[in-house]
């Protein structure tokens, strides 16, 4: 366990951001590609080299390093009592921040190659973020199982998980909008949760 005061986030969270913001895009990127007549494909080419492309992008997201989270939930330690758990909002956009250019290229990329292939880039994005959607409910069996929440530090001096009551934080298990009115990450509720 490491002692002293530092910042938790939610594991779930950033794979749950990222599930989302990948999804959208490849919405947003594969859309114009159904209205693209001059492609040398066919449109019902690039949106059946699409799906197959959707397929195999959600089973990677979702079996690729899928095994590390159970181990490391195995070998968690209980996190200390001083900890500021990072609000959910906080958590995605911080994510966000660290990988937008990342993404922008990748949209950018997407939307370009329904000159090609309609739709296929887009439906690949969207491929991985159904995947790491599912990913994140991985996530939520594994900390139901435990009873208890899934974090990590955000600054990257430890990648070893800790762990925390399910009642601390604002977001439930998997990363979702806890229901019901929920406080701030840093509140004394949420410390006095860090500890059941």
């Amino acid at each position: 366990m490491v002692r002293g005061a530092y910042t938790l986030a939610r594991v779930a969270v950033t794979v749950r951001a990222a599930a989302c913001w990948l999804w959208w895009l490849g919405v947003i990127a594969a859309v114009p590609g159904t209205a693209v007549t001059f492609s040398p494909t066919g449109r019902r080419i690039g949106v059946m080299a699409g799906a197959a492309l959707f397929i195999l992008a959600a089973l990677a997201a979702y079996f690729i390093r899928g095994g590390r989270y159970g181990q490391r939930a195995a070998a968690a330690s209980r996190a200390a009592k001083s900890v500021f758990l990072q609000d959910r909002r906080v958590t995605a956009r911080a994510w966000l921040r660290r990988r937008r250019w990342w993404l922008l290229a990748a949209f950018v990329v997407a939307a370009g190659s329904s000159v090609l292939l309609p739709c296929a880039g887009g439906m690949l994005m969207g491929g991985a973020g159904a995947g790491l959607w599912a990913k994140s409910r991985r996530v939520a069996r594994i900390e139901r199982s435990k009873d208890a929440l899934l974090w990590v530090r955000p600054d990257g001096k430890q990648d070893a998980y800790q762990l925390t009551g399910i009642a601390a934080g604002d977001a439930a298990p998997g990363g979702g909008r806890r229901r019901g009115p929920a406080g701030p990450g840093n509140s004394a509720r949420n410390r006095m949760a860090v500890s059941r």
